[in-house]
């Protein structure tokens, strides 16, 4: 009679692992272990390989060199569907459902329970609902995807791969379209599956967050594993200083010059969700002035996103005004505010950023189009010289303008959408979760940014949920709960102080 699995023992192993595309190396012999029952953590900067390494893994894509041992016995994955019947799914990082299929759709897509009569949506309904309940998220299984936020459709994904009962489960950043409640439920999941044997590969840029969890932490750098450790031998310090070779923080507010008159002005702002009969954003105002940059923190449902994307003419406001330097922009179009000078990069910057199709320059020079285009004809010599500037300007990471966009790191890819808005040349800035999935190197390369173009008088105002980033370059924090600013601080404010002026107590506890 053969003894039991043991929590702890190896059940996927990648060895010597290697993937070039061209001349580019994205993986040079990576050896990487999975243990049973227990999470791994990978940490790295945006490029460093960790994503590959986890198609890889789970049969997205196939290794230049080097084999997959699974339960010590070598295995090939054609596909990832061979590799789910291995046991294997994946969360991927950005977004793989459909958007105009429901819920339930989404979640047994390729796998539809049939009966007699054909597909059997009853059931497949009730084990729906199932999942969401455990996932504690209310949402109706026939909704439409794309009527869901950016937070729930991830929960919709995460449902989608705990259906298929896997033995190893591979999380490319799940907590990051998550409000700090969602996550604790996720974590409660994790440790559930746990303790059901189930092998959790776990990447987070999240870095405090991700330490609440790990039992084995693994960096990657430049393709290669720099360092490996079990969590009782890790800390933050640990992390950043194997991730980029030395400790640093996000900055803070830029100082050494005198800030200008107000660029910014929201008068008694109000939207209104008539679905569900209550102000997402309640008679809100503010004011921004020249080379001032503003945060604003809250918790998902704070009414943070439907602000920024009423300010930028991306939601017809309710009632109240927008003033752009004394000029009434309310209810203008996305195109007429950045003809203003009013520009928003998006939360989602697959949905709503980029055009996935085009070039990393076209991707560029799209917001900018009028500028060297006259009638019928263009100006390929000031649309590249354009190009080539911002890719300069913003410090992206690429083969050039002709790269694809999909080539780019997740960090390399915001910065396009934040490139294509500063190359306007904008008096304000709204930037919605701008580090939202992008490592610590990538995220203080954006707040740099930010920072300097605010001393050359730009406006820039930035929402986080990670009260961290607060407390990194903005020279004013602003509280926003239930639509209205609950609270204002200085950058000497405390975590502690703002989190309680969220309203989230258990989170502030935690």
């Amino acid at each position: 009679m053969t003894s039991a699995p043991k929590t702890g023992e190896v059940v996927l192993a990648a060895r010597d692992i290697a993937k070039s595309y061209g001349f580019i190396q994205a993986l040079k012999g990576v050896n990487f272990n999975v243990h049973r029952g227990q999470v791994t953590t990978l940490f790295g900067e945006n490029g460093a390989g960790k994503s590959t390494l986890m198609k890889i893994l789970s049969g997205v894509v196939k290794p230049t060199s080097g084999e997959i041992l699974l339960d010590g016995a070598p295995v090939v994955f054609a596909s990832s569907s061979q590799a789910r019947e291995h046991g294997i799914s994946i969360i991927h990082q950005e977004l793989s459902l459909a958007p105009n299929m429901n819920v339930r759709d989404n979640i047994f897509m390729g796998r539809e329970i049939r009966g007699p009569a054909g597909v059997n949506f009853a059931e497949e309904e009730r084990l729906t609902r199932l999942l969401l309940e455990e996932l504690e998220e209310d949402i109706d299984p026939l909704t439409p995807v794309e009527e869901l936020r950016l937070g729930q459709q991830q929960i919709v994904e995460i449902a989608r791969a705990l259906s298929v009962n896997s033995r190893i489960l591979i999380m490319d950043e799940p907590t990051s379209a998550l409000s700090a409640s969602e996550v604790e439920v996720l974590f409660k999941v994790i440790r559930d599956l746990k303790a059901r044997g189930v092998s959790i590969v776990y990447i987070s840029h999240h870095l405090e967050e991700a330490l609440q969890i790990t039992d084995h932490a693994v960096v990657l750098r430049d393709g290669a594993m720099t360092a490996y450790a079990p969590r009782a031998e890790i800390d933050l310090e640990w992390i950043v200083r194997n991730m980029v070779g030395e400790n640093f923080d996000l900055g803070s507010p830029p100082s050494g010059y005198s800030m200008g008159p107000v660029a910014l002005s929201i008068e008694a702002l109000t939207l209104r969700d008539r679905k569900a009969d209550y102000n997402v954003v309640d008679q809100l105002s503010l004011d921004v002035r020249e080379g001032e940059i503003v945060c604003i923190y809250g918790l998902m449902g704070a009414g943070r996103t439907e602000l920024l994307e009423s300010v930028a003419g991306r939601l017809a406001p309710t009632s109240g005004r927008v003033l752009l330097k004394g000029r009434d922009v309310t209810g203008h179009s996305i195109a007429q505010c950045i003809a203003e000078g009013l520009v928003l990069v998006p939360e989602d910057r697959q949905r709503d950023g980029l055009v996935q199709t085009m070039s990393v320059g076209r991707n560029l020079s799209l917001a900018s189009i009028g500028t060297f285009t006259r009638g019928l004809f263009t100006s390929f010599s000031r649309e590249a010289e354009l190009v080539d500037g911002s890719i300069r300007n913003v410090h992206i990471k690429t083969d050039g303008g002709a790269a694809p966009i999909g080539s780019l790191s997740g960090g390399n890819q915001q910065k396009v959408v934040i490139g294509k808005m500063l190359a306007t040349q904008p008096e304000v800035i709204l930037l919605d979760e701008p580090s939202r999935g992008i490592d610590i190197g990538a995220k203080a390369e954006v707040f740099k940014l930010l920072a300097e173009r605010a001393r050359k008088g730009l406006a820039v105002v930035y929402t986080t949920s990670e009260v961290g980033e607060c407390l990194s370059i903005a020279h004013r924090i602003l509280v926003m709960r239930r639509g209205r600013i609950a609270a204002e601080f200085g950058p000497d404010a405390t975590k502690e102080e703002i989190m309680a002026a969220s309203g989230e107590a258990v989170v502030a506890h935690a």
